[in-house]
């Protein structure tokens, strides 16, 4: 476990850093490999799996969102010594998971009608919404993953979860394979195998994480036979959504405009969508990890904040900053250098006269290396502002910037009929800006002045 009172070092940066970065480098490698296998089967597949696992990630969010600021109360009370409260916070976070599920579920009717609003072709509706609506049903997974990961993550244990991703993905990509194309008695299912192959290796993740929880050290030493741990807990659940429901809100909120954006650009035409598809699947290898930075400096934050160190929280945030830049400077010289390569990867099961979709692919791979850097830099003050309990300014900021984004890509598309490259250089724009906002907001040193929970004396 880590030791609150000892000065925040590299090394401590790395014991829950880099964990988290290969935990969400897992998902990227699992994403990807989906869309592959799926690219084989055409554009329209591949197209249909952004469309149709970004609107699932869009309604689970909200929920998920809330589940997941477990991370940071089990942080504070880590670090406030309170021990006990980190397994009732995390108790909390499965509480919720089972009373957001039904609500999860109701809006999957909601999506079919919006993919037929959007303009989209009748196949393609019906491949995008077999996809959601498989995740969709499975979305209990996530939530259980999101509260049981927040446990390992607050206390510093973030190899637990890194080990529990591993486990996801060895079954997720194999179970893709058999379950897209088929083998022996296995039939081929297409784009509903891909949805059931990634809840496989959800289900395993949340085994993992459950049966590795009565081995913890800091499980054994506070039993919860002895004391009621696991029953719901007004005081934390209050703590829980009073900071949880505007990251929640804010994730859902975000999401949602930017799939609203990715649908306005499917709008262009099918070979558009495909190379907007493509982009966004490499934007995903990058952004992905940069999540788990992200997630690193929630913890670490909290468990500085709750220890009543600002010092320390504020060297922990610059030192995941200065890492964050090193991997985002990587991923520029791959998107500059590599695009060619990169984009014929997606090209293989494209037909002659999908070919097209190619030169605005690379294009648009090479403009996304503008903004790398930029979204490291708000991931990580976002992520150090709510490990701070800050999580309603960076609600509004996000949202409103998202907002405008949204709204200006309506006018230019539906109105102005703007080139998709402009339209691109927009949301290019839009990143940068958030970048600049988020690190405006952590240099007034408002989020030090927050303290959900006392010292333990």
């Amino acid at each position: 476990m880590i030791d609150v009172k000892k000065p925040v070092t590299l090394k401590t940066i790395f014991i829950i850093a880099l964990p988290m970065v290969i935990s969400q480098a897992t998902e990227t490698v699992m994403l990807f490999t989906d869309r592959f296998f799926l690219s084989l089967l055409g554009k329209n597949y591949i197209t249909a799996a952004m469309s149709g696992g970004l609107s699932s990630y869009v309604f689970s969010s909200l929920f998920s969102g809330s589940i997941g600021y477990a991370n940071a109360l089990v942080a504070q009370y880590y670090g406030a010594k309170k021990y006990n409260q980190c397994f009732r916070a995390t108790g909390q976070g499965l509480w919720l998971s089972l009373f957001c599920y039904p609500l999860c579920l109701g809006f999957i009717p909601f999506v079919h009608w919006f993919f037929k609003w959007a303009g989209h072709s009748p196949s393609q509706v019906e491949l995008e919404f077999t996809y959601f609506r498989i995740l969709m049903s499975g979305s209990i997974l996530a939530f259980i993953r999101s509260s049981l990961s927040g446990y390992y993550i607050g206390i510093g244990k973030t190899s637990v979860v890194m080990t529990s991703n591993i486990l996801g993905m060895i079954a997720n990509i194999p179970l893709n394979y058999l379950f897209i194309f088929g083998f022996g008695n296995i039939p081929a299912m297409g784009i509903r195998g891909a949805a059931f192959g990634t809840l496989g290796g959800s289900l395993l993740s949340c085994i993992f994480l459950a049966s590795a929880l009565p081995l913890d050290s800091l499980f054994k030493t506070y039993k919860g036979g002895r004391i009621k741990l696991w029953g719901l807990n007004k005081e934390i659940m209050k703590k829980l959504l009073t900071y949880g429901v505007p990251a929640g809100a804010e994730v859902f909120v975000n999401v949602f405009l930017f799939n609203f954006f990715v649908q306005l650009m499917y709008s262009y035409s099918e070979d558009v969508a495909a190379a907007v598809t493509i982009t966004f699947n490499y934007d995903l290898v990058s952004f992905i990890p940069l999540i788990g930075f992200s997630l690193a400096v929630t913890a670490l934050t909290g468990q500085q904040m709750g220890s009543g160190n600002i010092e320390g929280a504020k060297k922990a945030t610059m030192l995941v900053l200065k890492l964050t830049y090193v991997y985002a400077s990587i991923m520029v010289l791959v998107f500059l250098l590599g695009a060619d390569f990169l984009v014929k990867i997606f090209s293989m099961g494209f037909t002659a006269n999908d070919l097209e979709v190619l030169p605005l692919a690379r294009l648009m791979l090479r403009l996304a290396s503008i903004y790398l850097l930029a979204d490291g830099t708000q991931l990580v003050f976002a992520g150090s502002l709510r490990g701070a309990g800050d999580t309603r300014w960076v609600m509004y900021i996000s949202v409103i910037l998202h907002i405008i984004m949204v709204s200006g890509t309506y006018v230019m598309i539906k109105v102005l009929h703007i080139h998709p490259v402009g339209v691109w250089l927009y949301f290019i724009g839009f990143v940068l800006s958030l970048g600049i906002a988020m690190f405006l907001r952590y240099k007034t040193g408002y989020w030090q002045k927050i303290r959900i929970v006392q010292k333990e004396k």
